[in-house]
């Protein structure tokens, strides 16, 4: 057991370094969903509540997460273009392992993002500043969880040149069918059924509940979240198998 969180601590080392090699990509993750939360509160907020910051900021949060897919897949790709992996596979690491040393490394990611967003939120609309702020660390954690393991698959699975195209969908999935954008009352209700069994609505509606409250705990937030955790323990051990069998090949 001790060997192996040496190991998990040290890969986890490895590959945060190897992310503040890289800072325009978490650049890139951390400003242009800032400049869309500010951009959109001031065009937008006061023509509907769908752009109020206490809905605006926790949809950004989790539309900022997604992009954590595409930056976890180049990772990984990048380091089997390199046959950094391939030197790793004759270690004693196992495949776990190795998800959860590039795992853990974009912890921090998730929680700068998450205060960035919800910090400069209340900077700009003080009525959002309060526990709920506090609730949304520990959710924003979980839901993380879903897109970095869709990045860790992605990355086993394409090469760097493709990881972007096929990242891009769950991108575009994250702001088409989580109901950030425009609300969902209006919608057909076989689209709703649809966005209510995917992760991306649920992703953003259990953030949303975590910073507004709710008066249905379990209908608002505890059936989405406990959805959005069914998908991230698919998406991990998805990863965790396919590792696996590469490693087997290697």
């Amino acid at each position: 057991m001790r060997g192996s969180l040496s190991r998990v601590y040290t890969l986890t080392s490895r590959n945060f370094k190897e992310i503040l090699r890289d800072p325009l990509s978490l650049i890139f993750m951390l400003a242009m969903p800032l400049a869309m939360e500010v951009l959109f509160y001031f065009l937008f907020h006061e023509m509907t509540d769908q752009f109020a910051m206490k809905y605006l900021a926790p949809g950004i949060v989790v539309f900022a997460q997604a992009f954590l897919a595409l930056f976890t897949g180049l990772l990984i790709a990048l380091d089997r273009s390199t046959a950094f992996l391939t030197r790793l596979y004759v270690s004693r690491a196992k495949s776990a392992e190795f998800i959860f040393g590039y795992a853990l490394a974009l912890i921090p990611a998730v929680l700068v993002q998450t205060v960035l967003f919800f910090v400069v939120g209340g900077i700009i609309d003080p009525s959002i500043w309060g526990i709920g702020m506090l609730r949304c660390l520990p959710v924003a954690l979980c839901t993380a969880l879903f897109y970095i393991g869709v990045g860790i698959l992605l990355g086993t699975l394409c090469n760097e040149k493709s990881v972007g195209g096929v990242a891009s969908i769950v991108i575009a999935g994250q702001s088409v069918l989580s109901g950030m954008w425009f609300p969902t009352e209006g919608l057909p209700s076989g689209m709703v059924a649809l966005m209510k069994c995917l992760p991306f609505k649920n992703a953003a509606d259990c953030m949303r509940s975590a910073l507004n409250g709710t008066a249905d705990p379990t209908a608002d937030f505890w059936i989405p979240f406990c959805i959005v955790l069914a998908y991230a323990a698919v998406s991990f051990g998805a990863a965790i198998f396919i590792f696996r069998k590469r490693m087997r090949f290697r």
